[in-house]
């Protein structure tokens, strides 16, 4: 079974999909997974945020920046860190990206890819695995 969603930041949870306007999609998925007690990360091959980002610690129970552990994307490590913070298995989670390499990485860890090409896609490849929350 399922217990935890991690996403990457740029390409994923900042595409506002076909329409380009308002809140992406996939905060609002973020959300509804964390409020139905799915665990939930952000994994970011950048610096780290800087300044603390509320919404982001209200959407999340983990951040993970590259730039923070020293470690990035598609290295192993990351991932397993990441899983490590959430309490979780890497069987247990999802883990969703633009880039290909990334979920190649995820997925030898032994994380479930979800390569996001577009919003819808990836909404229903969520909904495969996680249900209705």
């Amino acid at each position: 079974m399922m217990k935890g969603l991690i996403v990457d930041f740029g390409g994923v949870l900042t595409d506002r999909g076909p329409d380009g306007v308002g809140e992406p999609p996939l905060i609002g998925a973020v959300r509804s997974a964390r409020a139905a007690g799915i665990r939930t990360a952000l994994l970011s091959n950048a610096d780290g945020p800087g300044e603390p980002i509320p919404w982001l610690d209200a959407l999340f129970d983990v951040l993970v920046f590259s730039g923070d552990v020293g470690v990035a994307k598609p290295d192993p490590a990351i991932y397993r860190l990441t899983v490590e913070r959430l309490g979780l298995q890497p069987g247990e989670c999802a883990f969703v990206d633009d880039l290909a390499v990334n979920i190649r990485g995820a997925a030898a860890t032994g994380l479930v890819g979800i390569h996001h090409t577009s919003v819808a896609s990836t909404l229903a490849e969520l909904s495969a695995l996680f249900g209705d929350w």
